[in-house]
């Protein structure tokens, strides 16, 4: 079981940049990216909210649990 992050989709659907997101929401172009990879072991939810706010969407749209293929 997973955690699939959808961000690179959202923020292609909202013609949104890394470095416009990143300086928006106050973290590194290199820690957007590890969590656009779902390289990252948890989220704050200060994060999620922020990203929430500058992408007009649920966390539910960046965030997805599905199962592994075993």
């Amino acid at each position: 079981m997973k955690i699939i992050v959808n961000l690179d989709v959202v923020m292609a659907q909202r013609k949104m940049s890394s470095k416009d997101i990143a300086q928006r929401i106050g973290i590194t172009e290199a820690n957007l990216s590890l969590l656009k990879r779902g390289k990252v072991k948890g989220v704050r939810f200060e994060t999620l909210a922020a990203l929430c706010r500058e992408l007009d969407c649920q966390p539910g749209d960046i965030l997805a649990y599905g199962e592994d293929a075993t």
